[in-house]
């Protein structure tokens, strides 16, 4: 197995509990690993439960840096 595989940077997901920016933490579901796990989310400003997120850090422990993620819209595929 590669390191990669063990880390959720570079993954996204999805808040199940609103972060409060340095207030606290939230929680966001990511899949990972073959399956879906839950992580602690730190993030800088207030997210709501139900924001994309991207996973940019790991603090270890389960605890996970992240920031707001907008899918990246696809090209329209030509008629």
């Amino acid at each position: 197995m590669l390191h990669s595989d063990l880390s959720p940077s570079g993954c996204t997901g999805v808040l199940v509990v609103a972060t409060r920016g340095t207030g606290g933490p939230g929680e966001v579901l990511i899949k990972i690993r073959g399956g879906l796990e839950t992580f602690l989310a730190w993030s800088d400003t207030t997210l709501p439960k139900g924001t994309t997120v991207l996973v940019v850090d790991s603090r270890g422990g389960r605890t996970v840096d992240v920031v707001p993620w907008v899918v990246p819209d696809q090209p329209s595929s030509p008629s």
